[in-house]
C-alpha cells in the first residue's frame, strides 16, 4: 500500500484493506479478528469486520519511530 492510498483511507476500512497496511494475509487478520486480538479496534456488523483507520494509523506511526 502506498502512502498515498493509506492517506486516503475513509474512517472505516475493511479488515483486508487494514491486514495489507500490516504486512498481514487476510486469513490472519480474520483470525486475529475472531480471537480479540487485532490489533486495531475492529468493529463487527453482521458477518463484516471494519477497522478503525484512525487506529490503524496510530499503529503504524507507533512502529514508524
Amino acid at each position: 500500500m502506498t502512502p498515498e492510498e493509506f492517506a486516503a483511507l475513509p474512517t472505516t476500512t475493511t479488515i483486508e484493506t487494514a491486514a495489507r497496511a500490516l504486512g498481514l494475509g487476510r486469513t490472519r487478520a480474520y483470525q486475529l479478528a475472531r480471537e480479540d486480538r487485532f490489533p486495531c479496534k475492529v468493529i463487527r456488523i453482521g458477518a463484516t469486520y471494519r477497522v478503525v483507520t484512525a487506529d490503524l494509523h496510530r499503529l503504524l506511526a507507533a512502529t514508524e519511530g
